[in-house]
């Protein structure tokens, strides 16, 4: 929480102005007026400026491993709210969002899932489930990338990771596009210390698993390798103080 609030403190002058073009562009859901690529570089300029606020650096890892052609998952770890904004600074291209429906009426992320034609799934409805997990699957066959988290919800314990929902890959398998593997790492700091010391959060962007490579696994052992990869990368890249 002191982290957030000196990135408010250090942008209270900006923060208007950027209200005034969320509010408007999340009106825009045709998405007729400002395209996917505006409303993107909206959260890139948000993002960078409040890092650097809030005394974070962001560095990343692998971002050559990103697939050249647009239509792809990303699946990282999930460590808190400040993890989609290692995204949005480091990630070039537009991407949307698989959310948890408990998030639909949190102030301002409902108008940022508007911003990224973001889908909410109902954990507890399978028929819902399914529904958004097809309609991934037909974006992301049309060339829209996507960022799904398959621990399901955020780990607790830093850098450890959750167990990884074979579920989760189901849109990818449907689509049958490059499965991205994400490292996270040190994300948690961030906003979980009662700190404002200068810190560091990285991603690593891992070689991507392509279709071809596990049309024949079922979605279990897809999670397994692709939760193994990123345990890997953490170890390579974490500076975690004992």
């Amino acid at each position: 929480m002191e982290r957030i609030l000196l990135m408010v403190f250090r942008t209270i002058f900006k923060i208007p102005g950027w209200l005034r073009k969320v509010f408007r562009y999340s009106k825009d859901t045709t998405f007729e007026t400002y395209s996917d690529e505006v409303r993107y570089e909206l959260l890139q300029e948000v993002t960078s400026t409040v890092n650097r606020a809030g005394r974070v650096t962001v560095e990343c890892y692998g971002r050559e491993n990103l697939p050249k052609e647009n239509g792809y998952i990303l699946f990282p770890n999930h460590q808190g709210l400040f993890d989609t904004l290692l995204f949005f600074e480091t990630h070039g291209r537009p991407f949307s969002l698989v959310m948890k429906k408990e998030t639909e009426n949190w102030l301002l992320v409902k108008q940022i899932r508007n911003l990224l034609q973001a889908k909410l799934m109902d954990r507890e409805d399978l028929r819902q489930s399914m529904k958004v997990i097809r309609q991934v699957s037909e974006e992301v066959k049309q060339g829209r990338n996507y960022l799904i988290f398959p621990e399901g919800t955020r780990s607790r314990n830093g850098n450890e990771l959750l167990p990884f929902k074979g579920g989760a890959f189901k849109s990818a398998v449907y689509a049958k596009c490059p499965i991205v593997p994400a490292a996270v790492i040190n994300s948690y700091q961030a906003f979980d210390r009662h700190s404002i010391r200068k810190m560091t959060a990285k991603v690593c962007y891992l070689k991507p698993l392509y279709y071809e490579e596990y049309k024949d696994m079922k979605t279990k052992e897809i999670a397994q390798i692709v939760s193994e990869r990123i345990r890997e990368a953490i170890k390579e890249h974490s500076d975690e103080e004992a």
